[in-house]
């Protein structure tokens, strides 16, 4: 994709006594009213409240007290969130729902969406038809028309290069770019994502298309619950074609001025000249897994997102259990409360699969290196990737007691 471009200007406000006092069980159906699908220069005055109504005020919002230490000092994303993906408690935001171009990492509300529709072995040989209407720079994961290859190998091409191609391929697999840009957009409602509006399935920068922290934030909790989409998102390394490629998320894959971060475990990273930077990334350490979003850094430094991100998730586990919560992530529309339920839970389907709560072995991807360790557990519907990540992934919402339930081999 095209070299990043930065935008506009940070836009920090530490919250004060009043706001502090201010309730985080707020209403989490108030929305901010008719907004644009025009991302703006600086935040809006008013923002979407899905969450809590902290959430919908522009500068960050934290509770500030004693025992919870302060944040990093140095951050200047534009926007930013950490949230514990278990409870969906939101530790700290800053311009949660301010709606950005989202550039690849709105590649996480593709894979959540068209990832379920086929199996990894199907094969399919490549049209010209079906790299038509990339834009131009875009990433590649180099999909040659004319040669055959698996779904795997395509969506392996999806996660770790962030493979324009490969989406475009995927996409008119799923009836063509339109019918997945609807499908996305469909399924970023059912999970009540509403700052997103959808306009290409791969990120690339086009008019009109933007998201949120928030919404980024939900894409990955939702894809999170499917094991294809965890082993994809955790793989560092994987054979394509004749050669190898390598995750360019640097948390989880390194780089010189970037060590893999402790606990790292996915999630997706985009770059495009309107986007900026982004990331979306989890991680597990000392029983708590967390979230983070990260968008457009203002600071001009190299891999400048990964490290903001790593400051904050070093902060999220320092105030885990120590600061109150300014909002949530709120659960799918089919898994409100009075709703269906949206299927059978994690552990329900591993066990209809005879699947024990003893450890099982997991083969890295499509010969790939995992990032988080090669075996799984199962117990009590909690899925437990062993010797770094460890995920909530369970069918239901919200996610509860999963932390007392959880037991390590």
């Amino acid at each position: 994709m095209p070299a990043v471009k930065k935008t506009g200007r940070r836009s920090l406000l530490v919250t004060s006594a009043t706001l502090l006092s201010l309730s985080v069980t707020a209403p989490a159906a108030l929305a901010a009213p008719a907004p644009s699908a025009s991302p703006t220069a600086t935040p809006p005055a008013r923002m979407s409240e899905l969450g809590g109504a902290r959430l919908g005020l522009p500068g960050t919002q934290v509770n500030l007290a004693p025992g919870v230490p302060v944040l990093p000092r140095d951050l200047t994303a534009r926007s930013w969130i950490v949230s514990d993906a278990e409870s969906g408690q939101v530790l700290a935001a800053h311009n949660a729902h301010w709606r950005l171009p989202p550039a690849s990492t709105l590649k996480m509300l593709f894979a959540d969406t068209v990832l379920p529709r086929f199996p990894k072995a199907t094969a399919h040989k490549v049209v010209p038809s079906d790299l038509a209407g990339m834009g131009a720079g875009s990433s590649v994961v180099g999909i040659k028309a004319g040669k055959t290859y698996t779904v795997h190998d395509l969506w392996l091409g999806v996660f770790l290069r962030s493979g324009n191609d490969a989406v475009h391929v995927l996409s008119r697999m799923n009836g063509g770019v339109a019918q997945t840009v609807r499908d996305m957009q469909a399924h970023a409602e059912e999970l009540q994502a509403l700052d997103t509006h959808v306009v290409s399935p791969d990120g690339y920068d086009e008019p009109r298309q933007v998201s949120s922290a928030y919404d980024l934030t939900l894409f990955a909790r939702s894809g999170l619950q499917k094991k294809d989409f965890r082993d994809y998102c955790s793989t560092v390394r994987a054979t394509f074609g004749d050669g190898e490629i390598r995750n360019t998320n640097r948390l989880l894959s390194g780089d010189t001025d970037v060590p893999v971060y402790q606990g790292i475990a996915g999630v997706k990273n985009g770059n495009t000249t309107h986007a900026g930077a982004t990331f979306t990334g989890v991680a597990e350490r000392g029983g708590k897994v967390l979230l983070v979003t990260v968008m457009n850094p203002e600071k001009h430094e190299h891999n400048e997102v990964y490290k903001e991100s790593a400051k904050l998730l070093d902060w999220g586990f320092q105030a885990a259990g120590k600061v109150t919560p300014v909002g949530e992530l709120v659960p799918p529309k089919s898994a409100a409360p009075g709703s269906p339920s949206p299927g059978a839970s994690a552990g329900q389907a591993a066990r209809g699969a005879g699947v024990g709560s003893k450890p099982v072995a997991s083969a890295a991807t499509g010969g790939g290196s995992r990032g988080v360790g090669v075996a799984l557990a199962i117990t009590g519907g909690l899925l437990v990737l062993l010797g770094g990540g460890v995920f909530l992934i369970n069918r239901r919402w919200p996610l509860p007691d999963l932390m007392r339930r959880r037991t390590r081999p």
